[in-house]
């Protein structure tokens, strides 16, 4: 709404959350990390809604009892979606209103979030989104390389021979790669990166937004090297540059023997 040459944006309540006869289920993003990082909308959205499907209670209760916030929650993970999912179907049909909150971030990004959405979708009940953090988009904005094109990739697969041939998918992607990688699988896939795609600038951001929060910008080749003798600690977002059409070529005229 325009008055006056100055836009005023909407406030207020959220759609459906009072007084319709099917619930809604809201997608609420949490901090990452740092709990100041929600949005007053997500507060009140917790506050209000009649129960909160959250990956890790334990976790969620912790957030939680920060804002003095009494709700129920169930648990909501990979391991019980396919058994959870039509008990909260059936909630959202008699009206209950349900908030669905991820580990950290926003739900659906390498998480169940997703199982439960498209059968929400499926099922003619309304999915409202409450935007707030993204550790894969705060960690690009921040990575000093191209932020105009990007591809998000989550994690790479497990197995070593799965992971080798997303690897070789992704060899000529242009755009930034951004990446979610563990501790203990880190050193592995950057061996494997620098041996498929040859060495590229990289950045790896390391438990953002937290106490030992750290992002360092260097090479894949460079960080092979500084883990070697020391073990990566915390969960990280990798930032790589996208394939070069010089180096492309060069590769494919020189392949490795």
């Amino acid at each position: 709404m325009k008055t006056e040459g100055k836009v005023y944006l909407q406030l207020g309540a959220d759609p459906k959350i009072d007084g319709e006869e099917q619930g809604c289920l809201f997608v609420v993003s949490t901090p990452i990390g740092n709990l100041e990082d929600i949005t007053l909308r997500a507060l009140r959205v917790l506050q209000e809604v009649d129960l909160i499907a959250a990956e890790d209670t334990r976790r969620t209760a912790k957030l939680l009892s920060h804002y003095n916030i009494q709700k129920q929650t169930v648990s909501y993970h990979d391991y019980n979606k396919a058994r959870r999912t039509p008990d909260l179907l059936r909630k959202l049909r008699s009206g209950v209103q349900i908030a669905v909150v991820s580990d950290a971030g926003t739900p659906g990004i390498s998480d169940p979030c997703y199982y439960l959405v498209r059968r929400a979708i499926d099922a003619g009940i309304s999915v409202i989104p409450i935007p707030g953090p993204t550790a894969a988009i705060s960690a690009v904005v921040v990575s000093g390389l191209p932020t105009d094109r990007f591809v998000f990739e989550g994690f790479l697969p497990k197995a070593e021979g799965r992971c080798r041939t997303r690897l070789f998918e992704l060899s000529t992607e242009r755009r930034t790669v951004i990446l979610y990688e563990s501790p203990h699988r880190l050193v592995k896939h950057l061996r494997m990166m620098l041996e498929v795609w040859g060495d590229r600038k990289m950045v790896l951001a390391r438990e953002l937004t937290k106490r030992f929060e750290d992002v360092q910008r260097s090479t894949i080749s460079r960080f092979v090297e500084q883990y070697q003798d020391v073990r990566p600690k915390g969960e990280f977002v990798l930032i790589i540059e996208g394939a070069s059409e010089e180096r492309e070529k060069k590769r494919r005229c020189c392949p490795k023997s």
